[in-house]
C-alpha cells in the first residue's frame, strides 16, 4: 500500500472517542484506574525501525518507510505485542506540520491494522544535543544508539525565545490526535534529567531549565483535552513518597495521570522498585526495560510484571542502524572487532528471525488470553 494511501484511509476513518472535553486537570486516581481497566496487559517495544537511525530519520518525508513499519509491526503482533513506546522530534513539526500529521496519521494506520496501540514520547533528554534536519550521519561502528538525538536540542532548550515554538508542537501534535483512540497514550518527556550528550558542567542549567518547562509541557498537552493519558517516566533516584525524590522526579510523579518508569536491573531490583511506586495507587507502566547483559531479561521480567499488571515495554525490536543489540560500554570500548557474546536489546534479527527463540515463545505465551502466570 503506498503512502497517499495510507493517508487517504487515516484522514476517511472515523475518529473513535471518547466524550469530547477530558478535564484539563491532571486524572485523579479513580479515573486513571478506570481508564487501565478498560486496557488488555499491555506489552510492546520502543520501536525505532531498522533502517532508521534516529527518531528524524524515522518520520521525515524522505525517510519515512510505511511497508518496513508494516512488516515490523506485523512481526511484533505475532508475537503478542499490542502497543510501542514511539520517539517523536519537535523539529519535524517545525519544519512541515501538515506533512508530519499526515505522516503520523499513516503511521498509526499501520499499527492499528496491527492492533497496536503506540505510546507516543514528545520530548527526550538522551544524546546528541544538536540535532538537525536532513540526512543523518551513518551508524559508528560498534556503538550503541551512536544517532539518537534530543528533543527539543541544546540550543532550543536553553532559548526562551524558542519556548513559543516548542509549545506549538506540543499542542499541535496532541491537538490533532486528542480523541485519536489509536493512540495509548503521550510520554511528555524521556529521561529528563539525563546528561544525555551534555558535558557534566552543563547538566545543573539543563536540569533546572527543564524542571521549569517540563510542568507547562505537561500543561500545554492538557490544554488539548486529550482522551490519553499523560506521563513521564522515572528512572533514576528513590521514587517512595516518602523518599529523598529530585526535584525532576517529583514533578513526573505529581503531573503523571499514569505512572511510567524505566528499569534495567536484576528481577529483584524491578521487584523493589514496583513496590516503591505501588503506594501511589495509580496504573504503572514500564516504558524501558530488558538488557540481558545487565540481569534485565524477558525470562526474569515478564512474569513479574504480569503478575503485578504492569505495562512492559522493552528496548528494541528488530536489530538495524541504532545497533542497541550492543552494551552499553559500547560508548567507552566499541565491538568493531568483535561481536558481543550476548545481545544487549532488541527481539528480532534483520534476517526477521528472534534472537532467541524462548523468548519469542515466552511473549507468545504470557499474553495469551487466560494464559495462567507462576
Amino acid at each position: 500500500m503506498t503512502l497517499r494511501s495510507l493517508i487517504a484511509l487515516a484522514l476517511l476513518a472515523p475518529a473513535l472517542s471518547t466524550p469530547a472535553q477530558a478535564p484539563s486537570a491532571r486524572w485523579s486516581e479513580a479515573q486513571a484506574n478506570a481508564w487501565y481497566a478498560q486496557q488488555p496487559w499491555l506489552v510492546g517495544a520502543n520501536y525505532v525501525p531498522s533502517d532508521a537511525i534516529n527518531q528524524l530519520e524515522m518520520f521525515q518525508a524522505a525517510t519515512f518507510n510505511p511497508a518496513l513499519n508494516d512488516k515490523e509491526l506485523g512481526m511484533a503482533e505475532s508475537i503478542g505485542m499490542n502497543t510501542m513506546r514511539v520517539f517523536l522530534q519537535d523539529q519535524l513539526w517545525q519544519q512541515d506540520p501538515d506533512g508530519f500529521k499526515q505522516r503520523l496519521s499513516a503511521f498509526l494506520t499501520i499499527a492499528a491494522r496491527h492492533h497496536i496501540r503506540p505510546l507516543f514520547v514528545l520530548f527526550d533528554s538522551c544524546w546528541e544535543t544538536n540535532p538537525h534536519l536532513g540526512p543523518q550521519h551513518p551508524p559508528i561502528p560498534g556503538v550503541h544508539n551512536s544517532g539518537w538525538v534530543q528533543s527539543p536540542g541544546k540550543e532550543r532548550l536553553l532559548n526562551p525565545a524558542d519556548e513559543p515554538q516548542l509549545k506549538a508542537y506540543v499542542q499541535g501534535v496532541v491537538g490533532a490526535f486528542a480523541n485519536d483512540r489509536r493512540i495509548l497514550g503521550w510520554d511528555i518527556w524521556n529521561e529528563p534529567d539525563n546528561k544525555g550528550g551534555d558535558r557534566e558542567q552543563d547538566l545543573p542549567a539543563k536540569v533546572q531549565r527543564i524542571d521549569e518547562l517540563l510542568p507547562k509541557a505537561f500543561a500545554w498537552a492538557r490544554a488539548m483535552h486529550p482522551t490519553q493519558p499523560l506521563t513521564s517516566g522515572v528512572w533514576q533516584g528513590d521514587w517512595s513518597p516518602n523518599g529523598p525524590q529530585s526535584p525532576t522526579t517529583k514533578i513526573q510523579l505529581a503531573e503523571s495521570d499514569v505512572i511510567s518508569f524505566h528499569n534495567y536491573d536484576w528481577p529483584e531490583g524491578f521487584e523493589a522498585k514496583v513496590q516503591s511506586l505501588l503506594p501511589y495507587h495509580r496504573p504503572l507502566l514500564c516504558t524501558e526495560y530488558m538488557a540481558r547483559g545487565n540481569g534485565s531479561t524477558f525470562d526474569t521480567i515478564l512474569p513479574i510484571a504480569k503478575r503485578y499488571n504492569i505495562a512492559a515495554i522493552n528496548w528494541g525490536l528488530v536489530a538495524g542502524k541504532t545497533q542497541t543489540y550492543l552494551p552499553w560500554d559500547s560508548w567507552q570500548r566499541p565491538y568493531v572487532l568483535i561481536q558481543p557474546t550476548i545481545w544487549f536489546h532488541e527481539v528480532f534479527r534483520q534476517d526477521d528471525t528472534p534472537y532467541r527463540q524462548r523468548e519469542v515463545d515466552l511473549i507468545r505465551q504470557l499474553t495469551a488470553r487466560g494464559t495462567p502466570t507462576n
